[in-house]
């Protein structure tokens, strides 16, 4: 018979944010552990509010399928004496699967009679099954926990009741003090408690009691609501997906409603009034059909249409005070100098074992200008970006900034064309964050992009530098976020920067500007250069590249990351190219033979030691494609390597490399290394799987 079961979890209200990873969370622990114990089903339903997380599975199995099973024991030499008697090894063993020495069994396995118990173990019913959830629930994990009481259990919230029904029957179970039944509750301030009569009634009874239990359903009555109020104003809205769905996760019966403020908050900036909706009171901003921001808003309810109005003036109560700081913040911050906020930045710490946020621009100004001279910017792009680069953070000690963290960067940037910098300083300034997130948006102008780079990478050196690495999970100052934003900018750019061996130069650079660092820049290099061709790993990772080519072109002494991703594309686009087996095949030779070399011999190939005509026709291929390797792509290369299989065939064919003559041997090995380091250009050839 095909059962239904609902379990769900009543709790205080819990943050938005955690909602649907924690009912996605509990559908896959339930579901795993269903799989573990033999018990089918064939669907599970998610249901989340605020105050419940619950799962309604269909078509679950009365219970588990009997199993027949063979056990294996000791070996009959083992299990019997001489006598043929029953040793402590075969009772035993007998005894541990609940049989005795007469249902015992002799089989041969390869040769050797061992002992084996045939055993039958009957299924458990569902209900039995279904009692021991309280382990998979209390086993949750959350970015925050609670205790309660006096209990020990930690959870997202206090547990206040628990529904576990199977069909129309309870199966019960407890948690702490609460005891599962059937009676889940509506609505806090619209609904009453019910007591279900069958798990298949949830949903419905529910939205009797003002609960509309289904995420997405509820999802979708917003946007209509949302949907039926622009098109009655003739207003234009985003319905931003992040907003949305915090929207959906704080109600249970939602109601949307239009609110407004006075016009005159209209001269902040847009990003300000957004961000006053947005972020602090969940309001969806609206514009009229010409992109201008509108002293209106969309907010939603937890609850009935009925005294909505007060509702409208509450909410437009709370947004007024917000309004208000935001708009004397932006008129006092604009009677002071950008160089007054950055004298500020002398007294602001970026961290205290490193620096003041003022010395660290004066650091990330000197690898802007690295960047931008290898990038070959010109004289009047090299001084914009100097500016940028010593004023950027200048923002942070505005009261704007001080009151919403939000807006920093932003404000810098809206500040800096209000003071009269250029707008390319100005864009740059408000790009220097970007991407915030793995996946947020890249920094469309240059040099907001040179910026970007420069700003992460002064922090991760920084870090690296004071012995403040990430490891596991501890990344407390999101060095890896931010080591991956600056590998997809350079993907998305296509620069060449070297930016894996920029120590040593930056330490001159420093110097030459009399920019004096408290900590060795020289420190954890290669810890470094890990760290970033991990977060290169992480962005193949996603762009389903096989695993052999990912080891291969990141095993490398290639500083630079750029050239790491062409190398990559090179490989893949050729890997199943009829001649590619050879080539690598050759190649990979070369490179483990070179191995072999004397690291304190001669490193140059000298001709007059050459006794046999293929030595002659490698050199010269050889010299033909290192002449003109600077000048091709990686692409480029990797083909002219590849295609030097046949010379290098007949070069082993014809001579014996490890020659017992040490000159020759050495001269050899010499002409080797040369290609065996042209070839590293691609990584190392050796990770590479060739079929």
């Amino acid at each position: 018979m095909a059962n239904t079961y609902l379990l769900e979890v009543g709790v205080e209200e819990m943050p938005a944010h955690v909602v649907t990873p924690s009912i996605k969370q509990l559908h896959k622990r339930v579901a795993d552990y269903l799989k573990d114990e033999r018990i089918s089903f064939d669907e599970i339903k998610e249901y989340a509010t605020p105050r419940r997380l619950a799962l309604l599975i269909s078509g679950l199995a009365d219970k588990q399928p009997d199993v027949d099973e063979s056990v294996k024991g000791p070996a009959k030499k083992i299990a019997q004496d001489a006598d043929g008697n029953w040793t402590k090894a075969a009772i035993g063993f007998s005894r541990g699967q609940g049989a005795s020495v007469d249902d015992i069994e002799f089989k041969d396995v390869k040769g050797v009679e061992y002992v084996f118990v045939e055993k039958h173990i009957a299924g458990k019913p569902v209900t039995e099954v279904l009692k021991n959830l309280p382990a998979v629930i209390t086993s949750m994990n959350f970015p925050t926990l609670m205790k309660w009481g006096y209990n020990n259990l930690q959870f997202i919230r206090p547990i206040r009741w628990l529904v576990s029904l199977l069909n129309d029957q309870v199966v019960p179970f407890k948690i702490l003090d609460v005891e599962a039944g059937r009676t889940t509750r509506g609505h806090r301030f619209l609904g009453h408690n019910i007591d279900l009569q069958n798990a298949s009634d949830y949903a419905d009874e529910l939205y009797k009691e003002f609960v509309i239990v289904d995420p997405a359903k509820r999802k979708q009555v917003i946007i209509d609501q949302i949907d039926a109020i622009v098109e009655e104003h003739n207003w234009v809205i985003d319905k931003d997906a992040d907003l949305l769905e915090e929207v959906t996760n704080l109600v249970e019966w939602p109601t949307a409603f239009a609110g407004s403020f006075d016009k005159k908050y209209l001269v902040l900036p847009d990003e300000v009034l957004i961000t006053s909706m947005k972020d602090n009171q969940r309001f969806f901003y609206l514009r009229d059909h010409d992109g201008n921001l509108l002293p209106n808003f969309i907010a939603v309810r937890n609850g009935n249409k009925e005294h909505l109005e007060n509702v409208i003036k509450g909410n437009e109560r709370v947004l007024v005070p917000r309004l208000e700081d935001a708009k004397f913040f932006y008129e006092e911050d604009q009677k002071l100098t950008i160089d007054q906020y950055v004298e500020r930045l002398k007294r602001v710490s970026f961290h205290d074992k490193i620096s003041s946020m003022y010395n660290k621009m004066q650091r990330t100004a000197v690898i802007a200008q690295l960047i931008g001279k290898r990038l070959n910017l010109t004289d009047d792009e090299l001084a914009d970006l100097d500016r940028a680069a010593h004023i950027y953070k200048f923002d942070l000690t505005t009261q704007m900034v001080g009151e919403f963290a939000e807006l920093q960067g932003i404000m810098g940037g809206i500040y800096a064309r209000i003071f009269g910098e250029k707008d390319d300083v100005a864009l740059a300034i408000r790009e220097q964050y970007m991407p915030i997130s793995a996946e947020g948006e890249l920094p469309q102008s240059k040099l907001g992009a040179i910026l970007a780079i420069a700003d992460k990478l002064d922090s991760i050196l920084s870090f690296f530098a004071v012995d403040m690495i990430p490891s596991g999970s501890n990344d407390p100052y999101a060095l890896r976020r931010q080591a991956f934003g600056i590998v997809r900018i350079i993907n998305v750019r296509g620069w060449h920067l070297s930016l894996l061996g920029i120590q040593p130069a930056l330490i001159k650079a420093l110097a030459a500007a009399n920019v004096e660092t408290s900590f060795d820049l020289n420190k954890n290099i290669a810890a470094v250069r890990q760290f970033f061709l991990d977060r290169v790993k992480q962005f193949f990772s996603g762009e389903k590249l096989r695993h052999d080519i990912i080891d291969t072109v990141t095993d490398t002494q290639n500083d630079d990351i750029e050239g790491i991703f062409e190398a990559a594309t090179a490989i893949d686009q050729h890997k199943d190219d009829p001649d590619f087996k050879d080539g690598i095949e050759a190649l990979t030779r070369v490179i483990r033979i070179a191995k072999k070399g004397d690291k304190n011999a001669a490193k140059e190939v000298n001709p007059d030691l050459f006794e046999n005509p293929s030595e002659q026709k490698l050199y010269d291929a050889v010299n033909d494609v290192e002449g003109q390797f600077d000048d091709r792509t990686v692409a480029e290369n990797f083909t002219a390597l590849r295609e030097l299989s046949p010379v290098i065939t007949e070069y082993f064919d014809e001579n014996m490399i490890m020659d017992k003559n040490e000159a020759v041997r050495n001269n050899r090995l010499a002409q080797l290394g040369i290609l065996a380091r042209l070839a590293r250009i691609m990584g190392n050839l050796n990770d590479l799987i060739v079929k």
